[in-house]
């Protein structure tokens, strides 16, 4: 047989010279079986759309499932589930042609060996994947080493790089840096500094002008530095646009609360902010039209507006209703002490001490709760 690639001879042979034509045509049929088969491998092995089958074909072409095998069996090592390694190599389909071995296991060490928790950042890489296609000694290496000396944390650097490992993508010096110099700017202790980065690390890689004028707006409104609240309040205003801010503000409003309740509300738990219209519709609408509560009295404790309506606030108010009827408490009741407490202080005062004048208190609150089969005390 002589060779493909051998044009002259071939051609001299059969009597085609100067008619390339013949080989374009057998070119273009080797690509389209190419195409073919990475088309069905990802409909088969990654359950691909025939859609998205296509689209990485024309970029990922491969004619044996020997490479892309071992790709997925690698991830499936460190727990990856078949959902999982189906998005990620959607994601960076490049993937599936590297060198498992040299390209990619070599990465999944180096994050192993940090101590990352894999079944989260299995489920990370899979919507974060471009970090796996970069160079481990050149990016990733020297990426992280400049991290988490900034952070001046292990835990919290690879706590970080577990929930958005792009952190390692952007030049950590350029972009992650300024943000902490404008957070000690404004006497932002480490340990919070720490905190804010953890819990929004995306908010390190946006604009420094914006991230600057959201510290200067949580200043501004009154908030210390050195206190967690102020995190708080600085990631409640990073994560709602303006126009968002202003329509939950009206939600409350509509509730009766003045400027001042909003304000105090906001002091007191800046998280009342970040909570659906919906949530904050229905819990005001409980608390008000049902429990009779004034709208100050809510703006007071804020933090009952996010619990559960059915798995908290409606059992505990419950049994509360019923002491009310029976004249065994009184209507001015500590929010903190009926919804905030722990389940078992929450027992020892609304249940335990009127078991002789409603016995009936510990059997409803069981089927409010749906816990009949199981231990009610230090349940949350």
């Amino acid at each position: 047989m002589i060779p493909f690639g051998c044009c002259n001879v071939t051609s001299k042979i059969v009597g085609f010279v100067g008619n390339p034509n013949v080989f374009s045509l057998r070119l273009f049929s080797s690509s389209s079986n190419q195409q073919s088969f990475t088309v069905s491998y990802l409909i088969n092995s990654l359950g691909f759309s025939q859609q998205s089958a296509l689209s990485v074909s024309k970029n990922v072409n491969f004619d044996t499932c020997e490479k892309p095998d071992k790709v997925i069996k690698l991830f499936k090592k460190y727990g990856f589930t078949q959902t999982q390694i189906s998005r990620l190599l959607r994601g960076k389909p490049v993937l599936l042609v590297a060198n498992s071995e040299r390209n990619i296991s070599p990465k999944l060490e180096f994050f192993d060996a940090k101590g990352v928790s894999w079944p989260l950042f299995a489920k990370t890489l899979s919507v974060f994947p471009s970090i796996l296609a970069r160079s481990l000694d050149k990016h990733i290496i020297p990426s992280y080493e400049l991290f988490r000396n900034l952070i001046k944390s292990d835990e919290i650097a690879v706590a970080v790089v577990e929930r958005y490992p792009d952190i390692l993508i952007v030049n950590v010096e350029k972009v992650v840096a300024p943000k902490i110099d404008i957070l000690r700017e404004h006497g932002v202790p480490h340990s919070n500094i720490a905190k804010l980065i953890l819990r929004n690390p995306q908010g390190c890689v946006s604009s420094s002008d914006q991230f600057r004028k959201t510290v200067e707006e949580v200043l501004e409104m009154g908030f210390d530095p050195k206190r967690l609240k102020f995190v708080r309040a600085f990631l409640a205003l990073r994560s709602l646009s303006k126009s968002t801010w202003e329509s939950k503000v009206d939600v409350y409003k509509k509730w009766g609360w003045s400027e001042e309740d909003f304000f105090n509300a906001f002091q007191s738990n800046p998280f009342c902010m970040r909570y659906s219209k919906d949530k904050i519709m229905a819990s005001m609408d409980f608390f008000i039209n049902r429990m009779g509560w004034m709208p100050y009295l809510i703006a007071k404790c804020p933090t009952i507006i996010g619990m559960s309506l059915k798995n908290r606030v409606d059992p505990r108010c419950s049994v509360f209703q019923v002491l009310l009827s029976k004249g065994l408490v009184k209507k001015d009741v500590s929010l903190n002490v009926l919804l905030i407490a722990s389940e078992e202080k929450f027992l020892r005062k609304f249940v335990v001490p009127y078991e002789k004048q409603a016995p009936e208190l510990l059997k409803l609150y069981k089927q409010k709760l749906d816990l009949s089969n199981g231990p009610l005390v230090g349940k949350e």
